[in-house]
């Protein structure tokens, strides 16, 4: 069979495009059909809505907002809400498809989807952020569904954003429909264990990688960019591990301390600052940037997408970078980084511990029994473990990185579901 070419790639710092290409070196590894691979870098819906809100002025805005469902090949498509000025089609398609990857990947029954609205969250009131969640819930009311498409909090968004989504689908339904969105307060339904997820998948991916490079935690350093829910809590559970953190950042400020930040004075620095590091006294100020090339063991990239391109990954000095953040490395970047010799453990199974623990919440919605956080960690932390041994052997297998390798693991499931399925 010939190679399968890739769509046409403009820029390979496009979040789509590096998706894509990736996505064609590995298809081509496992010889797959061309017809699947079409389907695979195909989004099978994408919707844009218009949403008038009266604003707290008593005039009407009018808010642009997506949701694109990349597959619903391996069960109802799962995907984060964006609220972001940054928003675009590109971006959210790109997030849609890894999506569908990353459930692929833990072995998940779920399919790919996300959703964005472009907007300032911070400059908007609560009572204009609600009616802002609730005119796109509206609009995309028969988009959603606990069967169908299962939004999530993502950049911008929080359990309070996620109760409003349930609320406003289940006056629209008449049926109180907690598995309808995951991400949500505990008293409506939410999961324990939900919170801590995502960075929680990161530490166990780290000392995962860690354990195969030979790197002992005690005596490891790392460097954590981004400091929101995933950056703190990996920089909090790796740091309860004994790895020294000797930088951190959040959008406008970095700090590096070579006898190793305080984590927990950090974060409580953090909340009590108005989620902002701004004159941090617990280490000397440094470039978002510089975090990146700290020589450090580690370096979690717990941001957004594409902070290490080809500009900079020449400077990273860290043997292992854990991606904390979706698509936080270019498609360029990964060439350089593999040429230097430094192991990427990939964002679609880095950061799949929130995605899993998603499911596990709308698994409890939907039997109405829930279970302890002991209970959910240890089932999330397994799935984190086998997924990462898995991706490990077919890299070793194939003589491939673990991003392609990830790849592959997730094309086949889904290609092995559409062959069964089959295609009309």
């Amino acid at each position: 069979m010939a190679p399968i070419e890739p769509a046409v790639i403009k820029d390979i710092e496009n979040p789509f495009e590096s998706m894509l290409s990736r996505l064609s070196e590995a298809a081509n590894l496992l010889n797959i059909d061309e017809d699947i691979y079409h389907l695979l870098i195909s989004p099978a819906k994408e919707v844009k809505v218009n949403l008038p809100v009266t604003m707290d002025n008593g005039r009407v805005k009018v808010f642009e907002g997506w949701r694109v469902i990349h597959s619903t090949y391996l069960g109802p498509s799962k995907g984060g809400i964006r609220f972001s000025p940054y928003v675009h089609i590109e971006e959210i398609k790109a997030l849609a498809a890894w999506m569908s990857l990353k459930c692929a990947v833990v072995s998940i029954p779920f399919g790919g989807a996300k959703g964005g609205i472009k907007c300032e969250p911070k400059n908007l009131s609560k009572g204009e952020l609600e009616r802002l969640t609730r005119a796109y819930t509206t609009a995309l009311s028969e988009i959603f569904g606990p069967e169908k498409d299962i939004p999530a909090p993502d950049v911008g968004t929080d359990s309070q954003i996620m109760a409003w989504v349930m609320d406003a689908y289940s006056r629209q339904t008449g049926i109180s429909t907690p598995a309808i969105v995951t991400g949500k307060p505990l008293v409506l339904g939410g999961s324990l264990g939900r919170v801590e997820a995502t960075g929680r998948g990161v530490m166990v991916s780290a000392l995962a990688a860690m354990e195969k490079l030979g790197m002992d935690p005690k005596s490891s350093t790392a460097t954590i960019q981004g400091f929101g829910n995933v950056g703190s809590i990996s920089a909090k559970l790796l740091a309860e591990k004994g790895v020294k953190i000797l930088a951190i950042s959040d959008v406008n400020s970095g700090y590096y301390n070579e006898k190793g930040i305080d984590i927990p004075k950090a974060i409580e620095y953090y909340l009590s600052h108005g989620y902002s590091l701004d004159d941090f006294k617990g280490g000397v100020a440094i470039s978002n940037e510089e975090v990146l090339t700290v020589d450090a063991d580690l370096l979690v990239p717990a941001a957004i997408e594409d902070q290490i391109t080809r500009h900079n990954a020449y400077d990273i000095k860290a043997r292992l970078i854990v991606e904390g953040a979706n698509g936080p490395t270019s498609a360029n970047a990964d060439r350089i980084l593999n040429e230097k010799g430094v192991m990427v453990v990939p964002d679609i199974l880095a950061n799949a511990g929130g995605v899993t623990v998603s499911y596990f919440e709308w698994v409890q919605n939907r039997m109405g029994y829930f279970w302890s956080e002991d209970d959910v960690n240890s089932k999330a932390d397994e799935v984190i473990k086998t997924s990462f041994q898995k991706v490990y052997d077919i890299s070793q297998k194939y003589k491939t990185t673990l991003r392609i390798a990830a790849y592959m693991t997730a094309i086949d499931k889904i290609a092995q579901t559409i062959r069964l399925r089959g295609i009309y």
